[in-house]
């Protein structure tokens, strides 16, 4: 292949992308969502070759599953394909938002502010700044710490301050799935359990992600003392260095207030408020940039044909396992009510042992959703919440194919796997035992047994 044919190639897959983004903004209007998913199959077809193993092996799923609509249900592919156009318009947007914001000056200076005082206090600043940066960054928030970790490794060598700080980051990183409003994990749960509403989700799992990453320090290596960050910030006014944290923060509460208001007082769904919030914020970046005289340009979305499959895949098959169980199921269909409680008491268990094989955790939750939403207590639908995003998050931060993890590996040398079986194990199975237990007490009181 030529290298103009390649640069053609690239160009059609990102066209597509943002073909379906269009398409997901305005899926309301007939067709659309049908449109938006033939784009993204077609991107994904594409980009076949850039298609890691468990993105091909979903994708070849979803085309059974697919085929097997046809057969049998073919109504069921209209919602099928709206939902994977509004999820995979979402994950498009949250990754323009963090293209934007990973060029902003602020970075720099809160990552560097993340390295200063006591051992605890370092610890607590990187694992709650990274959870932080990765409402709106997503995995950039690690490749932004994790590039501050390998600048401190360079200087001054291998040791527990540095181990510590990638433990942070990664943990700061896995309690993102389980508490922000923006993240894929919510989005996808409250998609797949309608009955749920995000701030139900939020008032508990807020929290118990808090309470995750002060817990966190007592599995920790001990640190030298008199350890001085090779980048120290400079010494400025109190509100000089907050001034960053504080910009950071009004732009996140104004995407949260936005989402909120846009699934509250408009009724939209959870997926298009998160989806129209990020947007709009992008759109306000960009137009402030033009207005200081930058140039703007959009990132090419050709690389992101793993995200389309996982996210978008993901929706798809989510609303046609949710089809076909309530067919083969029957509607009428229920657990004996002593399982509700033990289930949800696995399937934070079932998220992390997927992961350690390798499986996102957007498969598993798109799976257990479909299967466990129609047939879950109304009542108890907190329970399985729950249950989800804290099987999620532990996922994310504790086993060693996830993406954070890979890229921490490959920023600071740290191996994926050393960080998940030695590092986090014990921490993440004591996490696992409490949120199976929450979840499952939740489930208990709901249903009233």
């Amino acid at each position: 292949m030529s290298r103009n044919t390649a640069a053609s190639l690239l160009n059609l897959r990102s066209t597509l992308t943002y073909l379906a983004l269009g398409a997901g903004v305005l899926s309301f209007l007939p067709e659309l969502g049908v449109l938006g998913a033939i784009a993204i199959f077609s991107a994904i077809i594409l980009g076949w070759r850039d298609l890691r193993l468990v993105a091909r092996l979903l994708f070849g799923l979803l085309t059974i599953m697919t085929i097997i609509a046809i057969a049998i249900e073919p109504s069921a592919l209209i919602g099928a394909a709206t939902s994977m156009t509004r999820l995979t318009a979402l994950i498009i947007t949250v990754m323009l938002l963090s293209s934007m914001l990973g060029k902003s000056a602020d970075l720099g200076l809160i990552s560097k502010s993340l390295f200063t005082g006591s051992p605890l206090a370092r610890y607590y600043s990187v694992t709650f700044g990274t959870a932080f940066l990765s409402m709106p960054l997503n995995f950039g928030s690690v490749g932004v710490v994790a590039t501050m970790i390998q600048s401190e490794k360079d200087q001054q060598g291998d040791s527990a301050i540095t181990r510590n700080a990638s433990r942070g980051a990664l943990r700061g990183f896995g309690a993102s799935p389980i508490f922000s409003p923006l993240s894929i994990s919510i989005v996808l749960t409250v998609t797949l359990v309608p009955a749920l509403h995000s701030w139900q989700i939020i008032a508990i799992s807020l929290p118990l992600a808090v309470s995750y990453l002060l817990i966190g320090a007592l599995f920790l290596e001990p640190e030298s003392p008199g350890y001085q960050p090779v980048e120290a910030p400079e010494q400025s006014t109190r509100l000089a260095r907050m001034a960053p944290w504080l910009r950071f923060a009004a732009v996140i509460g104004a995407i949260c207030g936005a989402t909120f208001a846009f699934s509250g007082y408009f009724d939209l769904s959870y997926s298009r408020a998160v989806t129209l919030s990020c947007l709009g914020a992008v759109v306000i970046g960009l137009a402030h940039r033009r207005l200081q005289g930058s140039k703007i340009t959009l990132p090419s979305m050709a690389p992101i044909s793993n995200e389309l499959v996982i996210v978008g895949g993901s929706a798809f098959l989510g609303v046609l396992i949710s089809t076909f169980a309530i067919q083969w199921l029957g509607a009428g269909f229920n657990l004996p009510g002593w399982a509700y409680p033990m289930v949800a008491f696995v399937i934070p268990s079932v998220f992390f042992l997927g992961g350690m094989i390798g499986f996102n955790p957007i498969v598993i939750g798109t799976l257990t959703g479909g299967v466990l939403g129609p047939i879950w207590p109304v009542s108890a639908v907190l329970g399985l919440g729950i249950a989800m995003v804290s099987g999620w998050g532990l996922t994310t931060a504790g086993t060693p194919y996830s993406a954070n993890s890979l890229l921490l590996e490959r920023l600071t040398g740290y191996s994926a796997q050393v960080a998940s079986l030695r590092w986090n194990m014990a921490l993440s199975v004591c996490c696992l035992l409490f949120a199976g237990a929450l979840a499952a007490a939740i489930t208990l009181v709901k249903t009233g047994l």
